[in-house]
Order: structure tokens, then sequence, then C-alpha cells
């Protein structure tokens, strides 16, 4: 079965350049995504509990967004991290694009969302 995209805006009260920190360097993941993440080379190696899974850097543009890819999965799938600010009001929207089997989008969601509220926490919000 094909997963389907989905994606998830939430707005954030914070600078782009302290939210990318935080979507892009081992620690600034460390914080809110995962228990610990090391750098090797463009892989990104992430830890929970005792389970390990690696990310390769797919591409990025400093304070705007950054894709990653898992290393068991299809190459057609990704997970990204987009940040958009509105001209206007100036709010930061964090924009979280990621793949998953239609039955599954409803829980990898609420994941996101859990994931999201520990990174309010991380970043003072």
């Amino acid at each position: 079965m094909a997963k389907k995209k989905f994606q998830l805006e939430f707005t954030l009260n914070t600078s782009p350049k302290l939210l990318y920190s935080r979507l892009s360097t081992p620690s600034g993941l460390s914080e809110w995504f995962a228990d610990n993440v090391q750098l090797d080379g463009k892989n990104f190696v992430f830890f929970w509990d005792n389970a390990e899974q690696v990310a390769k850097l797919l591409m990025k543009k400093a304070n705007e967004y950054i894709r990653f890819q898992w290393e068991d999965e299809d190459s057609d799938t990704f997970f990204e991290f987009r940040i958009t600010k509105d001209e206007l009001t100036g709010d930061v929207a964090l924009i979280i694009s990621d793949f998953a089997e239609e039955d599954e989008i409803e829980d990898a969601t609420d994941l996101w969302e859990s994931q999201v509220n520990d990174l309010r926490r991380a970043i003072g919000l």
C-alpha cells in the first residue's frame, strides 16, 4: 500500500533562525524530536530508548526548510520542516510534511502534535 503525503501547520511565536536551529542540528533535534541525535556525514542518527533510526539529509536552506528521508523508507517519501513568516502579521509557522499509510495518518498526526508541543517547551513557548 502506497504511503500518502500529509501536511500539518503550527504557529510558533519565535524567530525563523531560532526555530531552524532546533530543526537542523543534532543538539536542537535532541531537545524535542529524539532522545539523542548524532551526525554521521550527511546522515542524522536518531535514538529513542533502545531504538535507532537513520535519516539522510536530502536538502536544506537556512532558516527556511530542511528535508530528510528515513534510510529504510521508499525513495519517494520524506519528512520536511518548512518555516514561513507572514509578512503582515509577522507570525512564524512551521509546516511539517510527512508520509504515512492511509490508516496511520491520524496516529502520525497525533505524534507530530505531541512532538511539536515538546518543541514549544524547548524554545520556551
